[in-house]
């Protein structure tokens, strides 16, 4: 992967780095972090995301692996594949990592169908138990050697052991001996040069005969090691040269056994360390809330959706979310706004996500975003002025823009910052189109950021160029930091001087220069961007009432679905009272039958026979309502009611009960208190005082039944030729209309007429039937019957 240098310093790569490396447990683990390099196939990148997944899952679970006590013992197996001696510390760290690593791999293997990846990197991991057992066995609890390391140092340690308590039991007899302590500056014996002596006045030496191993110093004091005890003396020095010697001996067995290991334990201190790079990378991605993107080739579609800039959340701060994507056509992405609106940010938040994907990290961006796997990145963000070199701002960024022409080609992500922005506007804005042409036509990806209004007029010329800003709230005047695709933005350099203290005659002033100023280009863009956002908001505005209408759409649809439930459990609730009623009447039979056997006289035969006519006549009738029911259950689904005008029926979405004033084909006008509404047949219900059918027998009879049914059907309406509907009106509009209607019914010769005008609150009721008490053309009037739609309808009589 081409990157430059100055590239990863512009973006602030290393950051990245550092904060990976931050979060690893082991010192190798951290080295490797700082050293992530940039992966070269696809294969690579989608490999270590898959890893680093991996790891997240470990991560959701709380669950670490035991690498993290880890040291680096990387100097000390150099040392000992060269035979050179270990100390104890350096075996002691050796057998601790030999330990981890067991205890990692176990855990990886265990782990194996949520983690393979990672197991196939645990089994780098050496198992070595012999080794690690070994050296410990041959240490205590404190990490020195212990005496069962070997039987000749449990000997030579018991010797010296030995020689230290015979010579403190002569030292002691000495100590209570007047004639000897006589000559002592005081009663004690201490240890100098790894011999016992005792302090002896310097004025009394010739009465103490021994060796002197030290002085005090003043030199009133010497210390002598008594001549009884210089034999012992050397037989201790004797004993604890055998002692080391032998310590030496073991340490070097061990180190010559570590040595034999060292490059399998070389393995699995890199595999260890990545593994915990890998958590460290699982961290990493949660703190960023990253996700991995769809890899795409070079010159591949870019879509990131809720792109966050990696180290302003690292920093803790509260960042604003945006949308990037070019793919198809459009190769360029020129970027607009106000200073310190977000522009930088978001050019180098790409070009770090860039860098992030090619060292095989997730990217902070939503999931389902695509990125391409650019061949190079190249940026040129900031000021390169350089003093030294006699390079002033301009001839720095026109160097800069060299060495990117020189570099970019097919598949590079080219990242400019307020390009040619130093000169000239005119000479500036012609130079930054032709380099940008040039970058395209080798096959580049490019983001920019400009103030120049021919670089926003690029994209309604040339379909290569996508024009995007970061807004700005004019009420707050403040940026918003959001990033909008398809619309240029305006610098509102004018609004930051306000907001910054200039004075407002100065900004006023500036204002109608800048508008003097401006050419026609400014002008259309302006017109073309007013018009742009006038879409958008309509498109908005579309796509919100789409929304809702969906919504209500669906909520429909489960209103529906609970109708048919409660239809479906009223069926099965019928279905029960027939099979209950038919299994009493069979009761009551097989009672009648006993009863015709034990007594036989004819009289009660007769009787009996009369009873099963009618219980097999009742039956009967039972078995047909079955039938019926069932014939119904199959028909179409529609209102198991009767709608009717003024009925009362249960509006599904109010939930409360309404009153029909008209039924149409597929709908029907209802009146709940003063509300009037028009509903679908499929929202309209039995009203809640709808009674039910009776749960057991010795109801009406079917005579009975049959006749009130007759009684409640629906009779055709019996309408004049002349109806006036009044629902809705003025009272002025209404008594108007009726008097028109009358005076055309009294010259057609018609001797009624129908006035429609509901409920409602009964205001425009009681005004026109006082108006029709008092008009010529009426005879008499009345409310309508129930058929006809009852009081909310007044039937008239009209004079002849």
């Amino acid at each position: 992967m081409n990157v430059a240098a100055r590239t990863l310093q512009d973006l602030g790569f290393h950051e990245i780095l550092a904060a990976l490396a931050s979060r690893c447990r082991t010192p190798t683990g951290h080295e490797r972090a700082l050293a992530r390099p940039f992966l070269e196939s696809p294969a690579e990148v989608e490999s270590a995301l898959g890893l680093v997944a991996e790891a997240t899952r470990l991560f959701e679970q709380q669950f670490q692996l035991p690498v993290g006590a880890l040291q680096d013992i990387r100097p000390a197996l150099v040392r000992a594949e060269r035979r050179a001696l270990l100390e104890p510390k350096e075996l002691l760290q050796v057998s601790a990592s030999l330990r981890a690593f067991q205890r990692t791999r176990e855990q990886l293997e265990e782990r194996e169908l949520l983690v393979p990846a990672l197991a196939v990197v645990g089994r780098r991991l050496p198992l070595l138990p012999q080794l690690s057992s070994r050296v410990d066995a041959c240490f205590d609890g404190e990490g020195s050697l212990a005496d069962h390391a070997s039987p000749e140092l449990r000997d030579c340690r018991d010797r010296v052991r030995g020689l230290h308590r015979r010579i403190k039991e002569r030292l002691d007899g000495l100590l209570h001996d007047e004639t000897f302590t006589v000559n002592l500056r005081e009663h004690y014996y201490s240890i100098r040069n790894e011999r016992y002596v005792v302090p002896v006045r310097a004025s009394e030496r010739a009465q103490v005969p021994g060796i002197v191993h030290n002085a005090s110093q003043t030199g009133q004091t010497l210390f002598v090691e008594p001549e009884a005890l210089i034999g012992l003396g050397n037989d201790l020095a004797i004993a604890q040269s055998l002692v080391l010697e032998e310590e030496r001996r073991i340490l070097q067995e061990l180190t010559n056994e570590v040595g034999k290991q060292v490059e399998r334990i070389l393995e699995g201190v890199a595999a260890a360390a990545e593994l915990d790079e890998l958590e460290a990378a699982a961290r990493l991605s949660a703190d960023l809330r990253a996700h991995p993107p769809a890899v795409q080739p070079g010159d591949g579609e870019l879509s990131l959706s809720l792109l966050r800039h990696p180290l302003l959340v690292l920093r803790g701060k509260d960042v604003v979310g945006n949308d990037v994507r070019l793919g198809g056509d459009v190769r360029a992405l020129v970027i607009s706004g106000p200073n310190a609106g977000g522009k930088t940010v978001t050019l180098t938040g790409v070009g770090l996500c860039a860098l992030m994907l090619r060292a095989g990290l997730p990217i902070p961006a939503g999931e389902g975003s695509q990125m391409p796997l650019y061949r190079g990145v190249h940026s040129t963000v900031g000021d390169a002025q350089d003093i030294h070199q006699d390079l002033s701002t301009f001839s720095a960024h026109l160097v800069e823009l060299r060495k990117i022409g020189e570099s970019a080609g097919t598949g590079s992500l080219v990242l400019i910052d307020e390009i040619a922005a130093d000169t000239d506007p005119r000479e500036g804005a012609a130079l930054a189109i032709a380099v940008l042409e040039d970058l395209i036509g080798r096959g580049s990806t490019v983001l920019v950021t400009t103030h120049l209004e021919e670089l926003k007029a690029l994209a309604h010329m040339d379909a290569r160029f996508l024009n995007a800003r970061v807004g700005f709230d004019a009420a707050k005047m403040q940026p918003t930091y959001r990033l909008q695709l398809g619309v240029a933005g305006a610098s509102s350099a004018l609004e930051i001087a306000s907001r910054m203290g200039l004075p407002a005659s100065v900004v006023e002033r500036a204002r109608a220069l800048a508008e003097q100023a401006s050419g026609p280009l400014s002008k259309a863009l302006r017109a073309t961007e007013e018009e742009r956002c006038k879409l958008a908001e309509e498109l908005q505005a579309a796509a919100a009432a789409r929304r809702e209408a969906e919504s209500l759409r669906q909520q429909l649809k489960s209103e529906r679905a609970e109708l048919e439930r409660l239809r479906q459990e009223e069926e099965a609730k019928l279905h029960e009272q027939l099979a209950a009623e038919a299994e009493l009447a069979a009761y009551e039979l097989r009672q009648l039958v006993s009863s015709l056997r034990n007594k036989p006289a004819l009289a009660e035969v007769e009787q009996a026979r009369k009873a099963v006519a009618a219980q097999l006549a009742d039956h009967q009738a039972r078995a047909r309502a079955a039938t019926a029911q069932k014939e119904i259950a199959a028909a179409p689904t529609g209102p198991s009611f009767s709608l009717r005008v003024g009925a009362a029926v249960r509006h599904v979405g109010l939930d409360r009960d309404v009153e029909i004033l008209e039924v149409h084909e597929g709908e029907a006008v209802v009146a709940a208190g003063a509300l009037k509404l028009r509903a679908s047949l499929a929202e309209l219900a039995p009203a809640r005082g709808a009674k039910r059918p009776a749960a057991f027998p010795g109801g009406p009879s079917r005579q009975e039944k049959e006749r009130r049914a007759d009684a409640a059907a629906a009779r055709p309406l019996e309408a004049s030729a002349t109806r006036v509907d009044v629902r809705g009106m003025r009272t002025d509009e209404a008594l108007r209309q009726v008097d028109q209607a009358l005076d055309a019914a009294l010259r057609r010769g018609e001797d009624s007429a129908v006035i429609l005008h509901g409920h409602g609150t009964g205001t425009l009721k009681s005004m026109l039937r006082e108006h029709l008490d008092r008009s010529p053309y009426v005879r008499m009037f009345r409310p309508g019957d129930r058929h006809e739609g009852g009081d909310a309808v007044t039937v008239v009589s009209v004079r002849g």
